[in-house]
């Protein structure tokens, strides 16, 4: 390993994610937030959420109930008149279920005197659930999408119709009472009605859509859930405030800033990077290869958010997946790695942020007689970084603004 780049790395994606934690926009947000003379009731969802509650609970004058629905150990701590329950992700599961049927609870018999202040990030599709079929379907067809290579919009177009609260739906809930949403990004191009399946946002996606991405991905559904994909959602809201407060072009503007401070020049290639993750490995792969020929010192940036099609059975995430492809075409050219991480701390069902390679990872591996090819079609990134020393672990960080790819050149 180099470990000079990846010191390096290291350094760019911490002081990066410090950079694009939620606490100042937040605080910025609730600014623009006008005190009624009813109640004011928080509920606050996604892999952010305690993060994005925490920092709330500060600036807020008086708050008369609130809960946090976030991803197993993102709780740090107790909120002081705030319920904080932990569930699953990227597939719900019963504690869902339990803290969003609390969530609507709280929310019941409001006045339009009150107010609901709610805070969103990604992972609220899953987080924020209480389904319209059985948990066990629900389950099984989110199992689908994810393993069938959809993307995030295509997989969220289908979770809202199957939905209590997805699709503005609990934005009806609420109502008469206001609701004020602040809402930190994980898609790309920030589509309101996407993010966490938009549960206070109007639907513009259509039934026909999302009967053709079952088509497209032959998802399996049930008669019940079939007739659910006819039943159109919320095409307009008159009793919510948005505010979106991140983004991924914030993360990989942080990345840039803070390659620069090691000195190397900054280009940041797109922050709307959606395609596979091995197919994003290897481009960046081929572009360092090529920028290397220029003798400089460069921080080649891609941010947004690829997919994963499944072939295998075994542990990863997109993130490794990219870095393990890219470490195929970077193979014997000095000087070069990539590294590619999530902004939440979290990389597929592992405890991994993301993955780190070089121009020796290929070799390395071979070593120990661990085929890259074979490793990518079994979808077993995470063992085969492990076993050299690349996952890149952060922990949950309290943020989630999409992934940033990272190939440092230092010639």
């Amino acid at each position: 390993m180099n470990q000079k780049l990846r010191n390096d790395i290291d350094y760019i994606v911490e002081n990066t994610i410090k950079e694009v934690l939620p606490d100042e926009a937040v605080t910025r947000a609730l600014n623009n937030f006008s005190y009624g003379k009813g109640k004011v009731i928080l509920v606050a969802a996604g892999k952010a959420a305690w993060q994005m509650a925490a920092a709330a609970k500060k600036v807020l004058k008086r708050l008369d109930g609130g809960i946090v629905i976030t991803k197993y150990d993102h709780v740090k701590s107790n909120i002081e008149g705030i319920q904080c329950f932990e569930a699953g992700h990227p597939v719900p599961d019963q504690n869902s279920f339990d803290a969003t049927k609390k969530a609507i609870e709280l929310v019941e018999g409001l006045s339009e005197d009150d107010t609901v202040i709610f805070l969103l990030s990604g992972g609220g599709s899953a987080l924020f659930e209480l389904p319209l079929i059985s948990g066990e379907e629900l389950q099984d067809i989110t199992k689908q999408l994810l393993a069938s290579g959809a993307d995030i919009v295509e997989i969220n177009t289908i979770r809202k119709r199957l939905s209590k609260v997805k699709g503005g739906r609990f934005a009806l809930a609420c109502a008469p009472a206001k609701v004020f949403s602040i809402v930190l990004s994980d898609i790309v191009g920030d589509p309101l009605d996407m993010i966490a399946s938009g549960p206070a946002y109007p639907d513009f996606s259509t039934c026909d859509e999302a009967k053709e991405i079952v088509r497209k991905y032959n998802i399996k559904l049930s008669k019940e859930a079939e007739e659910l994909l006819d039943k159109e959602t919320p095409k307009e809201l008159n009793n919510v405030e948005t505010h979106i407060t991140g983004s991924v072009r914030e993360l990989c503007r942080a990345a840039a800033s803070n390659s620069g401070k090691l000195g190397y020049k900054p280009i940041i290639l797109t922050d709307e990077l959606c395609c596979e993750a091995r197919e994003a490995g290897s481009f960046l792969a081929s572009i360092a290869k090529t920028k290397a020929k220029d003798n400089e010192r460069l921080a080649i940036i891609a941010g947004g958010e690829t997919v994963v099609h499944l072939t295998g059975t075994g542990k990863g995430g997109r993130n490794q997946e990219l870095a393990l492809s890219a470490a195929i075409g970077i193979a014997g050219n000095r000087g070069i790695a990539v590294a590619s991480v999530g902004s939440d701390g979290t990389d597929g069902p592992t405890d991994a942020a993301g993955g780190y390679v070089d121009n020796e990872t290929y070799q390395e591996l071979l070593s120990k007689g661990i085929n890259i090819h074979d490793v990518l079609k079994d979808n077993d990134a995470y063992n085969a970084l492990k076993a050299v020393d690349g996952l890149i672990i952060t922990g949950a960080t309290g943020t989630n603004v999409n992934d940033v790819a990272i190939a440092l050149i230092d010639i």
